[in-house]
């Protein structure tokens, strides 16, 4: 007995104990506006809109935010071992000796860039998903 299935994940294949055994093709999801659809204006920007999310969402599955609390002391060594898209964001804190840093990151460097932090002085370092990232 055999099946023929459009799998994502995986998950419903390992639920029901199947294996894949060939991929028969791979393909992409499309957004596609009607061309009538698109010459109206306010259509348009509800399709706009779609589009800014949807890509927003495919963005943000790669990345991660992340925020720690540094000794200004340390700030400066801090700041030159992050990636930021732009610059990081640097906020005051109660105890005017530290200040807050967030920044959004590929999720592939947080498994070496969280202990170098640590190391670097940073403390109160927290990881978090993102469900959107729009540039």
């Amino acid at each position: 007995d055999a099946i023929v299935e459009l799998t994502e994940t995986g998950s419903s294949l390992r639920a029901n104990n199947l294996r894949v055994i060939d991929t028969i093709t791979t393909s992409t999801t499309r957004f596609i506006a009607n061309k009538k659809a698109w010459q109206n204006k306010f259509k348009r920007e509800k399709i706009e809109n779609i589009s800014i999310l949807l890509n927003a969402a495919i963005d943000a599955r790669s990345k991660v935010g992340l925020k720690m609390n540094v000794k200004k002391d340390d700030l400066e060594t801090i700041l030159k071992i992050l990636p930021a898209e732009k610059s990081p964001t640097v906020s005051s804190l109660a105890d005017s000796d530290y200040a807050a840093v967030e920044v959004v990151i590929n999720d592939k460097v947080e498994r070496s860039l969280v202990p170098a932090l640590k190391r670097a002085g940073a403390s109160g370092i927290i990881t978090y998903p993102l469900n959107k990232v729009i540039h």
